[in-house]
């Protein structure tokens, strides 16, 4: 489940935000334990406490004296919202910014993205015959 790329306690974090994402964990679902962490994947409790409390921060969970700690009400829609800031920020931007530099307009990319896009094939054709060996 886990590489070197990241700390682990990000990737728990980050994998409990994909599943509040993709409803595999609901609005009040009870999430595992930190021992229970701890355990599966042979890990320090310290670690799964430190994604908890990350994602208590960001209202993703919350605690529950003695019982546990569970999704938030309106967790998926906070990160959705942030998700989609960070899509058009991190991922869409330098792809316009790119199409600009290429020439290729908003029509074109709209187009495209409709599926009617009768030009892509053949731009696409053209730069690669274009781009230096």
């Amino acid at each position: 489940m886990f590489d070197g790329r990241d700390p682990i306690y990000l990737q728990i974090a980050d994998q409990i935000r994909r599943d509040v994402l993709a409803g595999s964990l609901p609005e009040g679902t009870q999430v595992m334990s930190t021992t229970q962490y701890a355990t599966t994947f042979r890990i320090n409790p310290a670690t799964a406490a430190k994604a908890f409390a990350l994602l208590v921060d960001d209202g993703v969970l919350y605690k529950q004296r003695g019982v546990g700690m569970f999704v938030a009400d309106g967790a998926a829609e906070r990160l959705r919202a942030a998700s989609r800031a960070d899509f058009f920020a991190d991922e869409l931007a330098p792809v316009l910014e790119r199409a600009a530099l290429l020439g290729i307009t908003t029509d074109e990319i709209q187009r495209y993205i409709a599926g009617t896009a009768t030009t892509a094939p053949q731009t696409v054709q053209n730069l690669s015959q274009e781009a230096p060996s």
